[in-house]
């Protein structure tokens, strides 16, 4: 077993405050007797009295491990009746060594046997409730932390769970287009574009499922996804679809989510090309900006009728499904806005945590 795994151990722990308290508790006595002059043998003394505390609490342990999933005014019983118990067998062993080391046999002789148990109430029973309620209380405290500890767990597998379900939710339109297409040039017996076609699909496809979405790719890497992405649309729409790219070079080594523009650019194709027959242009920019990563993707298409001088708030599973992305992997250090392109069109801009790898 590993010493990490060890420490984490509750019989090891248990074992370690067993000999540290004791232990402690002998060096308290000694430094009192030397305080007061006693002979420095009368240490011996002591370290046996340890040994039967010890030895009587670990019984203690049991015990109280017997009643732990009892009533509770059942455990308070037990601990008081238990705690008493183990003070009246450990209070004449203390007595016995102490009459044998200082031969004061004649207080047994003038009190009788209960000179031996002299001192149960006094001392011995209060240390032994002290020392169940410090048991209880690092059992409690051993709980509450194996409660935090999986709650903490149940968290991150929720945070990652949902991840994975956002990131898998691809859009099925994008799949219906493309498969009606790829039927259409078959129909036409277009098959060498079609064959291009299913083969590019492909490529999108295994790239989204490869992909895991608990990590990060690098920009340059995610735009050759959307490149792929945009191929299969170019033949959907041909010359009715025009891409740009304006990166900075800063910008092409930022870690971005996975598959994070594939629901903008969507979402541009769907309102900017797809809806006119004279198509549109699409264009992906990114830059750094004081520490933060800005993308963009902007359209030259009609735009959206504002409310009240605002645009209103996207419902789309894409958009949506990328909002939530964000906020799961950045918290509020992530922004995904939308503007009012010029002359006319839509803007929409994530900022981002500017990371490399």
């Amino acid at each position: 077993m590993k010493l990490s795994d060890l420490s984490q151990s509750r019989d090891y722990q248990f074992w370690a405050l067993q000999l540290a308290g004791w232990s402690g508790w002998v060096v308290l006595f000694a430094l009192r007797d030397l305080y007061w002059g006693q002979p420095f043998e009368r240490i011996m003394l002591l370290i046996v009295d340890a040994i039967a505390g010890l030895a009587l609490t670990t019984g203690l342990r049991y015990v109280y491990r017997a009643i732990w999933e009892k009533p509770v005014l059942v455990r308070v019983v037990v601990t008081l009746v238990a705690s008493y118990a183990t003070a009246a067998v450990w209070q004449p062993i203390k007595n016995y060594s102490q009459f044998v080391y200082y031969d004061e046999f004649d207080a047994v002789a003038e009190y009788g046997y209960s000179a031996y148990f002299s001192g149960i109430i006094g001392y011995s029973y209060f240390l032994m409730l002290c020392w169940s309620g410090l048991y209880f209380g690092l059992k409690f405290y051993n709980l509450l932390q194996e409660e935090q500890e999986k709650s903490i767990k149940a968290q991150a597998l929720a945070h990652e769970s949902q991840l994975r379900m956002l990131r898998y939710q691809l859009n099925p339109h994008f799949l219906f287009n493309t498969l009606n297409a790829i039927s259409t040039l078959v129909l036409e017996k277009n098959n060498e574009t079609a064959s291009e076609m299913v083969r590019k699909l492909s490529h999108f496809l295994r790239y989204s499922l490869d992909k895991d979405p608990m990590q990060k790719v690098d920009l340059e890497h995610e735009i050759g996804s959307m490149k792929l992405y945009l191929d299969i649309e170019q033949v959907r729409f041909d010359e009715r679809l025009s891409v740009e790219f304006d990166m900075d070079d800063a910008a092409r080594k930022a870690m971005v989510p996975s598959m994070i523009l594939q629901p903008l650019v969507e979402n541009s194709i769907k309102y900017a090309v797809a809806s006119r027959e004279s198509g549109g242009r699409i264009t992906i920019s990114a830059k750094v900006f004081a520490g933060d990563l800005l993308l963009a993707v902007t359209d030259d298409g009609p735009g959206i009728p504002l409310e009240r001088g605002k645009i209103p708030e996207f419902s789309g599973v894409g958009i949506t499904n990328t909002r939530e992305r964000l906020k799961e992997l950045y918290g509020d250090r992530q922004s995904c806005r939308f503007s009012e392109a010029l002359p006319h069109g839509l803007q929409i801009e994530i900022r981002i945590p500017y990371e490399t790898e």
